[in-house]
């Protein structure tokens, strides 16, 4: 087969199918080359999804009409004035959108430079159809209609309009988050979709497009090394998502979808979330542009990092240190549907019969002729065969303990004071401003990890000899498996011995955990190492492996504390990082604000 230059319109068709593969791209491209124009307002309006028309309105420098014409041909850009295009500083600069967009639907593009005359340019798939003056104020509007209308091989690949709606608003929000300086606007079928100001702060920016909940329940990011700029805004692990499609990451003002990037914020937050949830942050990186490639990818997504392992130490740094201000803070907002259960007395639904009036009173059905029965006299209360509570009968017993010194004042304290302790597992505290609740076993577990780490860190765990060893009896490639780990183990505090084929024998657990459950410990840690990469070292694993010890070394459910150990808990959550959130990523503790309990009772 010989070799051919292919016609100018398949030439054309081919880099379309590189740059436009859905609506969301095309918009892409428009609204970059709106905010290169130095444009201070861009308005967005979509019809079917972007798929029957895409229209993009900025207030920019604009273009002359040769301008217009030479910017529908392939490779003709203004973003390289001086040629280095390993410093690139705007979005776009392929110069293949606009022919590539014009040549599978129809394209028209208005413009008009301050001080000079308007001019409109249509080409309808390739074919240019008009080229006339037009009225409008400075600025450019460039309009698409019928996307791959005469490509039906492409347009059947499109999802319906309700998706492709959803990818371009998704386009135009990070856009808008990367340029707070920029005000955007997005209509679809005639409904104001997104609006923002300009001159808003870039916190401010990614909460009004985000999740206004986020400005409470996050913390910021400022981190400087070696020239490279790192902000934005972080939420607590406590406040997450199910997808991570609320990850905005940006590469001086690039909206990007970089591996390294997910990569290292999911490092920064391993083991302070569940595994299957996803944390929510906006992260600005601005490097010089020698040290970066946006050349990598048609649609400019992906970037290449000189030095990548700089970029994700910094990320992964920038994000745990900001994390570990946070201390003991959680995403406490109380739940609605949590709330709603939370109903006055006369609203709570009663048991089939169960009328109001005298026979609520003692607890029986109401029967409107029947006597009304007499209480027993005052001091004698109910006898033993008297199953019905009254107004006289003994009240229900409650374990008391005294305070031999009067309780601290709650204005001390963050976690506020406890005052008591519900179904043998959560603390009941008054802090200044709520009612806190503590589950104590995911409290617990969290600061015995972060006492551990600590051990780690300065060398070794202390350990605790079993006064009798214990033996743990395995399968043999369990065994096989501790054996192996026995030199890092005991790093840990857990000194074990291999005691036959198929058991291990425990000589010693580390001491902060206490003898505790050592063939439960063993168990898991077996478990553990099965799970994951026999090359990695528990070092790497050092989450992990920390966590499971930590979690069988917890104060447990069901266990009845003094007031003097839920304090001191209390207080070491104040001051321990991530207490907010357990090993596994839930919430360790939740607030009901002083206004929350006044709605209850009808106060407010």
């Amino acid at each position: 087969m010989s070799i051919r230059r292919l016609p100018s319109h398949l030439v054309n068709r081919i880099a379309a199918g590189e740059v436009v593969e859905r609506p969301a791209s095309a918009l892409k491209e428009l609204v970059e080359n709106a905010i290169d124009s130095g444009a201070t307002r861009i308005a967005v309006v979509l019809a079917a999804g972007g798929v029957e028309r895409i229209e993009v309105a900025d207030d920019g420098c604009g273009m002359a009409p040769e301008e217009i014409a030479l910017a529908l041909e392939r490779h003709a850009t203004s973003k390289l004035p001086d040629e280095d295009i390993d410093r690139v500083a705007t979005l776009g600069f392929r110069g293949e959108a606009l022919p590539s967009i014009a040549s599978v639907a129809r394209l028209t593009i208005e413009s008009r430079p301050a001080g000079a005359e308007g001019w409109a340019r249509t080409v309808d798939n390739g074919v240019l159809e008009r080229d006339a003056p037009a009225a409008l104020p400075p600025g450019t509007r460039v309009v698409v209609e019928a996307l791959f209308a005469q490509v039906p091989a492409r347009r059947k690949f499109l999802r319906s309009a309700r998706s492709e709606y959803a990818a371009c608003l998704d386009v135009v929000r990070r856009l808008a988050m990367a340029r707070p300086d920029i005000a955007f606007s997005l209509e679809h079928d005639g409904r104001r979709a997104l609006s923002v100001a300009a001159a808003e702060s870039r916190p401010a920016r990614v909460a009004a497009l985000t999740d206004r909940a986020l400005v409470d329940n996050s913390v910021a990011i400022d981190l400087e090394r070696d020239g490279h700029v790192l902000g934005g805004v972080a939420g607590l692990p406590t406040f997450h998502r199910g997808v991570a499609d609320h990850q905005y990451l940006f590469v001086n003002g690039r909206p990007v979808r970089d591996r390294l990037l997910i990569g290292a914020i999911r490092g920064a937050y391993a083991e302070m979330m569940p595994r299957d949830r996803h944390a929510v942050v906006a992260l600005f990186l601005d490097v010089p542009p020698s040290e970066v490639d946006v050349n990598v990818h048609p649609a400019k997504t992906e970037v290449r990092f000189r030095d990548p392992a700089l970029v994700r130490g910094m990320i992964v740094s920038g994000l745990r240190r900001a994390l570990d201000a946070a201390g003991h803070r959680v995403a406490h907002s109380a739940p609605a549907d949590i709330m709603a259960m939370w109903v006055p007395e006369h609203q709570s639904p009663r048991p089939s019969g169960e009328g109001v009036g005298g026979g609520a009173l003692f607890g029986g059905p109401f029967e409107p002729h029947a006597p009304t029965p007499t209480p027993p006299p005052m001091g004698e209360g109910l006898r033993l065969n008297d199953q019905r509570p009254t107004f006289f009968a003994a009240p229900p017993a409650a374990r008391g303990v005294p305070n031999w010194t009067p309780p601290p004042a709650t204005t001390d304290f963050p976690l506020g004071v406890a005052r008591g302790q519900v179904a043998k597992t959560y603390i009941v505290a008054e802090a200044e401003d709520g009612l806190v609740l503590v589950d104590q076993h995911a409290a617990h577990e969290r600061l015995v990890l972060e006492r551990m780490r600590a051990a780690l860190a300065g060398g070794r765990v202390a350990s605790q000899a079993l006064l009798i060893p214990e033996v743990v009896e395995l399968d043999e490639p369990a065994c096989d498996r501790l054996e192996a780990r026995v030199a890092e183990l005991a790093e840990f505090g857990l000194e074990l011995e291999r005691f036959g084929a198929r058991a291990m024998l425990v000589r010693a657990t580390p001491a902060l955990l206490g003898s505790g459950d050592p063939k439960g410990l063993v168990t898991d840690l077996a478990d553990e190492l099965a799970a994951y990469d026999e090359a990695l070292s528990l070092r790497e694993r050092l989450d992990a492996i920390a966590g499971t010890m930590a979690c069988h070394g917890s104060v447990r459910a069901g266990r009845v504390l003094s007031p003097a150990e839920m304090n001191a808990l209390l207080r070491e959550m104040e001051v321990t990082p991530h207490s907010g959130q357990c090993n596994h990523g839930r919430p360790t503790w939740v607030k009901l604000d002083m206004k929350s309990v006044a709605k209850l009772f009808g106060r407010s």
